[in-house]
């Protein structure tokens, strides 16, 4: 964690920019902002149309003039401007004003784990354009574990995983640091994409764009397992002749193709134990693996890792918002630090 809890505490909002959806914490009001972090901008004019839910309808669906634009790609802004004014929308004008009126206003902000130094600058910059004049940044993998309520302070292992749209974050904490940690380039997006290629090539079938979350949900509870059902019917464009089509597609298949990218995220596990201490892993075949993230939800995932593995996975409560809600907690004060002062006790 780059801030520290004194430091944290100062802050009046946080904001958890991530691929998918952006969300944004108020201290004293919670959250206040929970939208896919879309925008669609008129070309002709420069003017911003929509943002969140209504521009990520928008998607695939807009005239020539239209272009539906995501400003922050694996955690990383790579639209600073867009993204200022993706955020002043879903604030709104109220709130903002209202944090305007904070003396030195003082914002925090969730970063990839080893982000480089130019995406660090873009996550501070992108908060010094909404009126911040401090920008504390917290390790996203820092801040999941803090929202889902692992005891990270204590001198004992925790093992979380961050499931992102573009990426998966894997780790091993002990008082209250990061012990070891890999970053794979597998997220919710690398699952879609298959999805997509296979339909494409064995079926010769295009999806729409928002199709492809909900024939992940058709898989059910089960849906990287055997268990799961025989067969899902697809609806979407011939690729030949263009016209629309419906095929009833085998699941099994669906999950063989799903579980290509999903090998790289069970590699990086691997690594990671096979880096940490004798002592921390020991802990961890009793507590296991806590997934937190928007693509945690994917159906069966967590018992393929319980396979793979042989520990126990548990999904967080609420795994998408863990992140934004370990930040609110830092800032409102409700995280302890581990006072190590045994000689003067």
């Amino acid at each position: 964690m780059t801030a520290s809890l004194e430091q944290l505490r100062r802050c009046h909002f946080a904001v958890d920019l991530g691929a998918a959806r952006t969300r944004v914490y108020v201290k004293g009001a919670g959250l206040v902002v929970d939208q896919p972090s879309v925008a669609a901008v008129n070309t002709r004019t420069g003017a911003l149309i929509a943002v969140g839910e209504f521009a990520e309808k928008m998607t695939g669906r807009t005239p020539d003039y239209i272009r539906v634009v995501r400003p922050v790609t694996g955690g990383t802004v790579v639209d600073i401007e867009m993204a200022q004014r993706m955020l002043r929308q879903l604030i709104g004008d109220r709130t903002r004003r209202a944090l305007r009126r904070r003396p030195r206003l003082r914002a925090a902000a969730c970063t990839p784990h080893d982000a480089d130094p130019l995406a660090q600058r873009a996550a501070i910059e992108t908060l010094v354009g909404l009126g911040a004049r401090r920008v504390e940044l917290v390790d996203t993998l820092i801040a999941a574990a803090v929202g889902c309520g692992l005891p990270v302070e204590r001198p004992e292992a925790t093992m979380i995983m961050v499931c992102g749209a573009a990426a998966t974050q894997v780790a091993v904490l002990s008082l209250g640091s990061i012990v070891r940690a890999e970053r794979i380039p597998v997220g919710g997006e690398a699952v879609d994409a298959a999805i997509v290629q296979h339909l494409r090539h064995q079926h010769e079938l295009m999806l729409p764009s928002q199709s492809v979350r909900p024939l992940q949900l058709a898989l059910e509870g089960n849906g990287l397992t055997p268990e799961g059902p025989k067969v899902t019917e697809i609806h979407g464009r011939d690729v030949a002749t263009g016209l629309a089509r419906s095929v009833k597609v085998d699941t099994a298949a669906v999950r063989r193709a799903i579980q290509t990218p999903l090998t790289a995220v069970l590699d990086g596990i691997g690594k990671v134990l096979r880096d940490c201490p004798p002592d921390l892993v020991a802990d961890l075949a009793d507590r296991g693996i806590m997934m937190v993230g928007g693509s945690a939800l994917l159906p069966g995932l967590d018992q393929m890792l319980r396979q793979a593995t042989g520990m126990p996975v548990h999904i967080a409560e609420q795994p998408e918002l863990c992140a934004v809600e370990g930040l609110g907690a830092m800032l409102e004060g409700r995280i302890a630090p581990l006072v190590l002062d045994p000689l003067g006790a």
